[in-house]
């Protein structure tokens, strides 16, 4: 029987069967161990039913993986999902834009989902024109008022989508506004920092039908302190900024940061206004940081 991990802990491994549409609660066999093999959220694998009844089994074998995450340890991710809100609190571009720097390291499909928008949409016209050069869908919406989750859920069709996002945001409200049911524990906002509370414990997928297509969305805890991926002596930081591909080329050095550089191509973009500045000043801050923490 083949299935899907959809939860770990403690050595068990939650593990939805694609058959029968139910979870079994497994150990991993020795030859895993053997192997060097840690099973990760979202594997998929062969089991053995050892108890029908208990639904209990064992993880046999994991199948090959399509990609794995080192933070959060996840694999066969198809996209990720960025959730911040345009109110209460205020969005933090920086850390929006880090998050969204990792998910094309990763070369996962990103979806940009500005919430609460019941609350005060006085800023969509500018989140706009800050991403109107990144090429992802944007969504304006307010789980409380159920706004555009019929068109959040279309996006996650028969996908395995990943959620990031600062605590606060609603993530487990939109969450289970998408899924149709309470599946995630929500929590208050501090009135002294306007930050939320960690209601994720641990990494968790959920199934989910959505027209009749199997989806799954997995939700991960310590989001709010992130780091930023290891780049290698062929990578640039400005390669994971799609707006700024079509500029490059027009760079006077081929090996041009877009920093201090005469006759780049990248900085005439910002100040023709085709690339935000806020994306490009967040741009230098990225590159910056990876300066500071690693080799570059």
């Amino acid at each position: 029987m083949t299935g899907k991990i959809i939860k770990g802990i403690s050595g068990f491994y939650y593990v939805y069967s694609y058959e029968n549409a139910c979870v079994y609660t497994c150990r991993g066999q020795g030859k895993l161990r053997d192997k060097k093999i840690k099973p990760l959220v979202g594997d998929n694998c062969k089991i053995k039913v050892m108890d029908e009844e208990k639904k209990e089994g064992s993880v046999l074998d994991i199948l090959p993986r399509k990609n794995e995450l080192i933070r959060p340890a996840v694999s066969n991710v198809d996209q990720m999902m960025v959730i911040f809100a345009l109110s209460n609190p205020k969005p933090n571009f920086y850390l929006l834009d880090k998050f969204l720097f990792f998910i094309m390291h990763e070369r996962l499909n990103p979806i940009l989902i500005f919430n609460k928008e019941d609350l005060d949409s006085s800023d969509k016209e500018e989140v706009e024109r800050i991403y109107k050069g990144f090429d992802a869908p944007l969504i304006f919406t307010s789980a409380k008022e159920k706004i555009n989750i019929d068109t959040v859920k279309e996006l996650l069709r028969g996908k395995t989508t990943a959620v990031a996002g600062p605590s606060g945001v609603g993530k487990s409200t939109l969450i289970n506004a998408v899924v149709g049911s309470e599946i995630m524990e929500t929590g208050d906002i501090s009135k002294k920092t306007l930050r939320g509370k960690h209601t994720t414990r641990h990494t968790e997928m959920f199934e989910f039908d959505v027209e009749g297509e199997e989806s799954f969305i997995l939700d991960t805890p310590g989001f709010s302190s992130f780091y930023l991926p290891t780049l290698h002596e062929q990578e640039r930081a400005s390669d994971y900024y799609p707006e700024f591909l079509p500029f490059m080329p027009k760079c006077r050095f081929n090996a041009c940061l877009h920093d201090r550089e005469p006759d780049c191509g990248v900085k005439k973009a910002v100040e023709e206004g085709i690339i935000s500045r806020e994306r490009y000043e967040n741009y230098l801050k990225i590159l910056s940081e990876i300066k500071t923490n690693y080799r570059y």
